[in-house]
C-alpha cells in the first residue's frame, strides 16, 4: 500500500513541476526585450534611492556608475539613505561634490524613541520623501548600474506608461565554488521573475533595479503596513501596486538594464541572505505564488525523503532518479534561454553537477525561513 502511495505522489508532484518550468519556459520566451528607440529623447525626472547601511566598500563604485550615465545630468538625483552606519559611509559620499548626490540620515526621519523593524523600508521611504522626481528607482548600495540603465528605464516609462517597472539583476563572479553557485541559483530566480510576470503567475520584483511612479506610491501610502516585516520591501510594494493597479506593472527585459550586484562572500552570510528571503514565505498576499511555493519545496523535500526511504527499499532510488532527470532536464531547457540573455552561457557547463546542492540548500533555507530569524546588516531579525 506504502508504495503504491508513494508513487502516485512523486508522479503527480513530478507531473506539476514539470507544467511548472514549461510554463516558466514560455513566459520568459515571450516576454519581449525592450529595445531604446533609435531616436529618444528622455524628459523624466528620476530621483534614484539607495538605502546604505555599512557600505563604505561599496557605496563609491555605485555611485560613480550612476554619476556615468547617458541620462541627462540635469533630470536625475541621487539619494542615499544612511542606515546608522558603523563604518565612514556617509564620509564617502560626502567626497561626491556633484550637485546630484545628496546623503541624508535616516536617524533623522525616525520618530524620537521610536523602535523599527522594517530599517530599509524606513530608509527608502525617507528618501522617497525629501525627493523630487516623477519616478522613483531603487538600487542597492552594493550595486553597480551600466551607463544606460536609466535612460532605457525611462523609455519603458515614457512609452508604456506602466505604474512599475521590474528589471533584471545579475550576481558578479570571482571564481569560486560557492559565487558559482550563487550566480546560477539568482540567475534562474531573475528567470522566474520575468515568466512569472508575463505568466501572471505571482508577483515578484527586485529592489536592486524597481522603478515606480511617484503618484502611484503615494496613492498606496507607500510601504505602510509593511513594517511587520523587516524584509520583502520589493515583493510587498509591487503585490501593493498589482492590487490597486492591476495590468500597470511593466518588465524591462535588456541586458543595457541589468544591475550587477556581488553575491555573499562565505556560506554564512550566503545562509543569512536566503532565510531572510525565504522568511517572507508565509506573509504572501498572494494564492498563485504561495501554491507554486508549496509545490517547489514539496519537490525539492521528497528527494530527501525518498533518499532516507530508499534505505529500507532500494526501489525509491529509482523513482528518485527518474524525478532528477526531469528536473535537471526542464530546468536546463529553462536556464539556457536565462544564461543566454545575461549572457553566461558557460555556466550550463556546471548546472547539472549542482543540482543536489540546490536540493539541500532549498530545504535547509525555506525550513529555517520559515521557523527562525537571521541576521542581516548586523541587527538580528525575528
Amino acid at each position: 500500500m506504502i508504495m503504491p502511495l508513494t508513487i502516485i505522489i512523486c508522479t503527480l508532484l513530478t507531473a506539476a513541476y514539470l507544467l511548472l518550468m514549461l510554463a516558466y519556459i514560455k513566459g520568459w520566451d515571450d516576454q519581449e526585450e525592450f529595445v531604446l528607440p533609435l531616436v529618444y529623447e528622455p524628459h523624466t525626472r528620476i530621483s534614484v534611492i539607495i538605502p546604505a547601511r555599512n557600505e563604505a566598500r561599496n557605496i563609491g563604485a555605485c555611485i560613480e556608475s550612476i554619476l556615468a550615465q547617458k541620462y541627462p545630468h540635469d533630470f536625475y538625483e541621487i539619494i542615499v539613505v544612511d542606515d546608522h552606519s558603523e563604518d565612514n559611509t556617509v564620509e564617502v559620499v560626502h567626497e561626491y561634490t556633484d550637485r546630484n548626490v545628496r546623503c541624508i540620515s535616516l536617524a533623522d526621519h525616525l520618530p524620537e524613541g521610536g523602535q523599527i523593524n522594517a530599517y530599509k523600508k524606513a530608509a527608502l521611504a525617507a528618501g522617497i520623501a525629501v525627493s523630487n522626481g516623477t519616478l522613483i528607482v531603487t538600487t542597492d548600495a552594493d550595486c553597480v548600474v551600466p551607463n544606460a540603465w536609466l535612460m532605457h528605464i525611462a523609455a519603458c516609462y515614457e512609452i508604456k506608461h506602466p505604474v512599475m517597472i521590474i528589471a533584471p539583476v545579475i550576481y558578479s563572479y570571482n571564481h569560486k565554488f560557492l559565487q558559482l553557485f550563487q550566480l546560477i541559483d539568482f540567475m534562474g530566480m531573475q528567470g522566474i521573475t520575468a515568466a512569472a510576470h508575463k505568466m501572471g503567475l505571482g508577483n515578484m520584483s527586485n529592489g536592486a533595479n524597481l522603478a515606480f511612479r511617484r503618484s502611484a506610491f503615494e496613492a498606496i501610502n507607500g510601504y505602510d503596513g509593511m513594517s511587520y516585516l523587516a524584509s520583502g520591501d520589493d515583493y510587498l510594494l509591487t503585490a501593493k501596486m498589482n492590487k490597486q493597479f492591476p495590468g500597470g506593472i511593466s518588465y524591462l527585459k535588456s541586458f543595457k538594464a541589468v544591475v550587477s550586484t556581488a553575491p555573499q562572500p562565505d556560506l554564512s552570510n550566503f545562509l543569512q541572505q536566503r532565510i531572510r528571503w525565504a522568511s517572507k514565505s508565509g506573509k504572501y498576499n498572494d494564492v498563485r505564488l504561495t501554491l507554486i511555493l508549496i509545490l517547489v519545496y514539496l519537490f525539492n523535500v521528497s528527494f530527501l525523503a525518498l533518499a532516507i526511504g530508499a534505505f529500507f527499499n532500494p526501489v525509491l532510488w529509482y523513482i528518485a532518479g527518474v524525478m532528477l532527470a526531469v528536473k535537471i532536464l526542464a530546468e536546463y531547457v529553462f536556464i539556457i534561454l536565462v544564461a543566454r540573455f545575461f549572457k553566461r552561457e558557460w555556466v550550463l557547463l556546471y548546472f547539472p553537477f549542482l543540482q543536489p546542492l540546490h536540493i539541500l540548500y532549498i530545504v535547509i533555507a525555506g525550513l529555517l525561513g520559515f521557523v527562525g530569524g537571521y541576521k542581516w546588516k548586523g541587527r538580528k531579525v525575528k
